[in-house]
């Protein structure tokens, strides 16, 4: 047996990072797996680490006996008395194997146990290293590419960056330093996988809390993010110290931190807002740069429609529709672009088909529209309760107008039923 091997214990506890005590345990299942082997599974055999010795020993019990009828697992109370004068029929009595008996098969057994058992104890140890940090940034080095997913060396761990976590406008080649956010932690028959995300929301609120140290601290919060990744992020901040602006802590001076974060994310635009209660306001705040004229709000269905002038329509929305998907992402208020010209019509057109209901002049049908109901059948459709809620309308004038909807929308109906009778048939034939 080696007598060093206390220090090729430590040695290795250095190098692999493992508990001293489980290299031990290691070693110890392996010399009595290979001397399981020599002697039989149902031979009584311990092994034991002693570290004055720096040896592992392995004992074998055997029961004192008056008569041996099984050699393996029974000695005389003669033998016995040669190893412990004072053993007694019954005893358990333990003597020392001779390691340096072990053929070359038993000691490859020994070997392979001690290679696999070390391999599971490295997993497991990567494994409780790793499993709490689930939302940390880690940097790495791209080690190798498989199937285009991006096989990331962390030092004493591999990870996995898939090819769906990835940024599609970014490219890596070999030892290219890479910095990403820890997404999962999952446990596996072989090596414990390491998850790793450049495109999830929380990459990009961990690289703000790294260059904010107001948002670190607590001083600003992140309140939501949108992001659409490697093109555009809006996000949007408070401060809870009135003397702190958010926005301003973000940008920093001549804009050294948000640029900081642009560059990790290769030029990926970021728009910093301040958030606020006041949906409307907070909308508009979504949507800059666009300038806003003005802001109806539909409270029931959480929507919002936005008159901007015509000249801001192409910027309001964005291109290919990014400005405004991103500011209903970021605000979660449904939001519908109107210019003004576009707006103004359709306000004419809702006024003249609402004024066609009889009681219903052209301030009460404004009301109306102001408040989303732009046709006869809107009206028709809400119940009295709902009309009352409206500025001036009372409960008999609420009854009169829901009435005179739906005799205009009866009336409707009749006069294309009676269109389509008037209309001669396409299939009839000349006799």
């Amino acid at each position: 047996m080696v007598t060093d091997l206390d220090r090729i214990l430590e040695e290795v506890r250095k190098d692999k990072d493992l508990d001293k005590q489980i290299l031990i345990e290691t070693l110890e299942a392996a010399l009595l797996k290979a001397a399981k082997n020599r002697y039989g599974y149902s031979s009584d055999i311990e092994a034991h680490f002693n570290p004055e010795i720096g040896e592992v020993e392995l004992f074998q019990f055997r029961t004192v006996v008056e008569e041996v009828k099984n050699p393996r697992d029974e000695i005389s109370l003669e033998e016995s008395k040669k190893l412990d004068p004072d053993a007694q029929v019954g005893d358990s009595l333990g003597a020392k194997l001779n390691t340096s008996e072990f053929g070359r098969i038993a000691a490859q057994t020994a070997k392979q146990v001690i290679i696999q058992n070390i391999r599971e104890a490295e997993r497991e140890n990567i494994y409780q290293n790793y499993k709490d940090r689930k939302g940390e940034l880690v940097n790495g080095i791209v080690q190798r590419f498989d199937r285009g997913d991006i096989i990331i060396n962390m030092g004493k761990a591999e990870a996995i960056l898939p090819s769906k976590e990835q940024v599609p406008r970014e490219h890596y080649r070999l030892r290219d330093r890479i910095k990403a956010y820890i997404l999962d932690i999952k446990k596996t028959t072989k090596d414990p996988q390491i998850v790793l995300s450049r495109t999830h929301t929380r990459f990009i609120t961990e690289l703000f809390k790294v260059e904010v140290p107001e948002i670190s601290e607590g001083i600003v919060t992140i309140k939501s993010i949108a992001r659409e990744p490697g093109v555009r992020t809006k996000i949007s901040v408070e401060s809870s110290n009135p003397d702190v602006d958010p926005v301003g802590a973000c940008v920093g001076s001549k804009g050294s931190r948000v640029q900081n974060i642009v560059q990790e994310l290769k030029g990926e635009k970021i728009d910093i807002i301040t958030w606020s209660d006041d949906h409307a306001k907070f909308v508009c705040n979504a949507l800059a740069p666009a300038e806003i004229s003005e802001v109806i709000v539909y409270n029931d269905k959480r929507a919002m429609e936005i008159i901007v002038p015509d000249n801001q329509t192409s910027l309001a929305i964005g291109k290919r529709g990014q400005n405004v998907r991103l500011a209903v992402k970021l605000t979660g208020w449904k939001i519908d672009i109107k210019s003004k010209t576009e707006a103004e019509g359709e306000s004419e057109d809702a006024l003249k088909q609402l004024t066609q209901i009889s009681s219903v002049g052209e301030t009460t049908a404004r009301v109306l529209f102001n408040e989303g109901y732009s046709t006869p059948l809107d009206i028709a459709k809400l119940k009295v309760e709902e009309l009352m809620k409206l500025p001036g309308l009372g409960e008999k004038k609420a009854q009169t107008i829901k009435k005179a909807a739906e005799d205009f929308i009866k009336q409707q109906a009749k006069d294309d039923i009676a269109s389509k009778n008037d209309t001669p048939s396409s299939s009839s034939k000349e006799g």
